[in-house]
């Protein structure tokens, strides 16, 4: 889960934010829980107390990313090297997203059992990207080279080597106090 972004768009912690009686936070970090995860990382920045308090009671390990501003990459970084080695892969969930349900991530993670070498992800809104389910193999390079978009631009550049699942309804993630209200429709 990373959630250590500073919301600056929005102008409060969007990681706080209410959705169906539980943090945005809270409710991606559980849905990312149902996939019965070997190991489970929540990377934290911007008011990192507080959005871990919110997730305590979640199976889930802190990982304080001190270089959080300097964009998603930073998080992407240190929540895969807090990974055991046994892990194989890493799902990368997001909580701005609030469309995101137990389906759509059952089904990466199945996608991505066919063919532990390739990456599995959401496509959307004409691209590909998170929520993912990317290869250990993947992982130096997504630690030498992630940027402020994450693992957007590998995503892209190994498209041969990614299964993409469909969701349109993920295009819409929380930058602004009215897209929670167009979420909660």
């Amino acid at each position: 889960m990373l959630a250590a972004g500073a919301s600056r768009r929005l102008g409060t912690s969007k990681q706080l934010l209410r959705l169906r009686g539980e943090t945005l936070v809270q409710r991606a970090t559980r849905l990312g829980l149902a996939t019965r995860p070997l190991s489970a990382v929540i990377v934290l920045g911007a008011d990192a107390d507080a959005v871990y308090a919110s997730v305590t009671d979640l199976a889930v390990a802190r990982v304080d990313c001190a270089d959080w501003a300097l964009g998603m990459g930073a998080s992407l970084r240190a929540g895969l090297l807090a990974l055991p080695p046994e892990c194989l892969g890493a799902l990368i969930v997001l909580c701005d997203q609030p469309a995101l349900d137990t389906p759509h991530l059952d089904a990466l993670v199945s996608a991505w059992r066919v063919n532990q070498q390739h990456a599995a992800a959401s496509a959307y809104a004409g691209r590909v990207g998170v929520p993912a389910l990317l290869p250990r193999a993947w992982f130096d390079e997504l630690v030498v080279n992630a940027d402020d978009r994450g693992a957007r631009e590998l995503l892209a550049r190994r498209r041969e080597e990614v299964v993409t699942i469909v969701d349109e309804a993920l295009a819409l993630d929380v930058d602004r106090p009215e897209d929670l209200g167009r979420a909660d429709r």
